[in-house]
C-alpha cells in the first residue's frame, strides 16, 4: 500500500452539533480531508448531538461491525406532553396530569423497558415503508404503519427527576429508537412524554470524550495529525 493510500484509512470521532444531519458531517469531512470514500457508522437525528463515527478508505469496511456495538445515550424527556414525532420536530400537545407522579412510581416502570423488548419506530423516522421513508409519508399526511422490532435495552436509568423534566441514561442495541422508548415510557406512566434532548456518548469503546467538534475541524490546520494522535484507534 502506498503512503498516500494509507493516509486515507481512518476511524474519525466527531461530536455532532445540534441541527446538523449525519450527512452534513460526512460532507464537511470529505471536503476538509479531500477524501472521497467516507461514510458514517450509525445515523444521529438532527435534533440529537454527540458521537458520530466516520470511516474513510478501507476503514469503511468496519462500519457494520461498529454499528453492531452497544450504544450509550443521555437525554431529557418531558412528561405530561406529547408530540407526533416523539421529539421537538413537531407540535407539542397536551398529555396527562403529572401532579400525582412520584419518583418511586416512575422508577418502578423501568424494568418493563429493560432487556429484549418489542419496539415500534416513530412514523417520523427514516425507516422505509413500501420503498419510501416513513417521515416523508408522515409529513405528507399519509397513514403510516411500521412493524415492530426486537431491540435490547441493557440499562435504563432515570438520573434526575425535576418534573415535568426527567434526565436519563440508556445503554442499548443497534436499531433502538430512544424517541420510541420515551414515548412508550410516558404511555406507561399514563401521562405521555416526548424526548426534549438527546446525546450519544458512546459506541462500544469509542467515547464522545475523544471526539472532535466541528469548530475544531474548521480551525485545525492538520486534522489528520490530530486524529492520529488523539483519537481511539479501531
Amino acid at each position: 500500500m502506498s503512503e498516500a493510500a494509507a493516509t486515507e484509512d481512518h476511524v474519525i470521532l466527531i461530536d455532532k452539533p445540534l441541527e446538523w444531519t449525519s450527512f452534513d458531517i460526512v460532507k464537511k469531512l470529505r471536503g476538509k480531508l479531500k477524501i472521497k470514500k467516507i461514510g458514517h457508522a450509525g445515523t444521529l437525528d438532527p435534533l440529537a448531538t454527540g458521537l458520530l463515527i466516520l470511516c474513510t478508505g478501507k476503514k469503511t469496511k468496519t462500519i457494520n461491525s461498529i454499528q453492531e456495538q452497544l450504544k450509550e445515550y443521555t437525554g431529557t424527556m418531558v412528561l405530561g406532553k406529547t408530540t407526533p414525532s416523539y421529539d421537538l420536530e413537531t407540535t407539542i400537545e397536551d398529555g396527562g396530569d403529572i401532579s400525582n407522579l412520584t419518583e418511586s412510581f416512575l422508577k418502578s416502570l423501568i424494568p418493563q423497558f429493560e432487556g429484549e423488548i418489542e419496539q415500534t419506530p416513530p412514523i417520523y423516522s427514516a425507516v422505509k415503508v413500501n420503498g419510501q421513508r416513513a417521515y416523508k409519508k408522515a409529513r405528507a399526511g399519509e397513514k403510516v404503519e411500521i412493524k415492530s422490532r426486537l431491540i435490547t435495552v441493557y440499562s435504563f436509568e432515570l438520573t434526575k427527576i425535576d418534573l415535568p423534566e426527567v434526565a436519563f441514561k440508556v445503554n442499548c442495541s443497534k436499531g433502538t429508537y430512544i424517541r420510541s422508548l420515551i414515548n412508550d415510557f410516558g404511555r406507561a406512566a399514563g401521562v405521555g412524554a416526548y424526548l426534549s434532548g438527546l446525546r450519544r456518548t458512546k459506541i462500544g469503546n469509542y467515547s464522545v470524550d475523544n471526539a472532535i467538534t466541528i469548530d475544531e475541524v474548521n480551525k485545525e490546520p492538520d486534522l489528520l495529525a490530530r486524529i492520529k494522535s488523539e483519537q481511539l484507534p479501531n
